[in-house]
């Protein structure tokens, strides 16, 4: 299962997000993230990596340049999400801002707009 100190991390960026729930993802257990019943962040049931939705061409830029970092996803890399190595130390205010991108994609406007504000 994923790391506690991984979790709580998680947890605190995600949820500090407007009208963020935390909710299983179909018949898992790992902490997945949704704002208005729209995931934008799942993790995975093993605790390693978590996937995200991201713009266009982010994922090859992230992927392509480190890719001991980020990964393209099983099913949902094909629709530009992507995956990242929570094993790997990684720099929190990078995944903090990529987080803020993919609720920002999923979200609504009105609640999107809250986090420029």
């Amino acid at each position: 299962m994923i790391d506690d100190e991984v979790a709580a991390r998680l947890r605190e960026i995600c949820l500090g997000l407007p009208e963020t729930e935390e909710q299983p993802f179909g018949g898992h257990t790992a902490p997945s993230f949704r704002v208005r019943g729209k995931l934008f962040v799942m993790t995975s049931e093993d605790g390693r990596s978590m996937t995200f939705k991201a713009g266009p061409g982010v994922q090859e830029a992230l992927v392509g340049s480190q890719p001991e970092r980020f990964f393209v996803p099983p099913y949902v890399g094909s629709k530009g999400w992507v995956g990242a190595w929570l094993t790997a130390g990684h720099d929190w205010d990078e995944l903090d801002e990529l987080i803020r991108d993919s609720y920002r994609l999923v979200a609504p406007r009105r609640l999107a707009a809250l986090l420029d504000a």
